[in-house]
């Protein structure tokens, strides 16, 4: 009788036989991959580079016929002529013209913008003259744009809402997680002061006069220090204003003399 031959990969014969080495060998490399993946540094948002570039121009006055021929088109034709431009888009609207450009991915954004903003300046001689402002480039960076957005509304007086606006604000900010809260929409509380005009001019009192009066009162100014025994204390007099009242109590002299 002839004798079977039988074939046999060496690496597998070799892993049968020694199956405690290849135990100890998946155990380490187990080991290993946990420890990198541990130590490999992580980001929940990381900063996405996007390299697109925005070219926004303000022409009051203009139908959008009139952005596209005269502003739209002149800066899209210095832009094509750009390398690594991946697609150019556009919209022009009454008063105002939008131009995006895209670049291929791997181009450094500073690069990009620095390329836009010289075709700009060779396209400025083909725009109008009367431009009040010239077109604004500008880069998109997610990292500014909002992950979260609270809204604060309810039956209370605009500056109540400002208060409880500005303390959400900063608890929010205390967390170690929050690089910036921005609070938009929120009125500013402005005091105004009417004048009347006719006794201005009879006592001889201008809004310099005025404006200095005021500054010279909401302020607050240091005292000093005092010594009590061993210890010092600070001194501070508070003269900001509190209420309107305050300010309608101001005196204000002239340089006549008038109050």
């Amino acid at each position: 009788m002839k004798k079977e031959h039988i074939k046999y990969f060496k690496p597998t014969n070799w892993a049968i036989q020694n199956r405690t080495a290849v135990y100890i060998f998946t155990a380490l490399i187990t080991l290993a991959g946990a420890i990198i993946f541990q130590r490999i540094p992580k980001e929940q948002f990381p900063d996405i580079v996007v390299p697109t570039i925005f070219v926004s121009t303000i022409y009051p006055g203009a139908s959008p016929e009139d952005i596209e021929n005269l502003i739209t088109k002149p800066i899209e034709k210095e832009i094509k002529s750009i390398s690594g431009i991946k697609k150019v888009t556009s919209n022009s609207i009454q008063d105002f013209s939008l131009v995006v450009v895209e670049f291929n991915t791997g181009i450094d954004v500073d690069i990009c913008k620095q390329k836009v903003s010289n075709a700009i300046d060779k396209a400025k001689n083909r725009l109008p003259s009367d431009l009040r402002n010239d077109p604004n480039v500008q880069e998109v960076n997610f990292s500014e744009f909002p992950i979260m957005n609270i809204n604060v509304s309810g039956e209370y007086p605009l500056d109540q809402l400002k208060r409880y606006a500005d303390d959400l604000k900063d608890k929010i900010e205390t967390l170690p997680e929050i690089t910036r809260v921005d609070l938009i929409g929120a009125l500013e509380r402005e005091v105004q002061i009417n004048i009347n005009l006719y006794r201005m001019q009879a006592l001889g009192i201008t809004f310099g006069d005025i404006e200095r009066a005021i500054a010279s009162q909401n302020v607050n100014i240091s005292g000093g220090e005092i010594r009590i025994d061993d210890l010092r204390r600070t001194l501070r007099v508070t003269g900001e204003f509190q209420k309107v009242e305050e300010i309608q109590n101001i005196l204000i002299r002239s340089t006549r003399g008038n109050l």
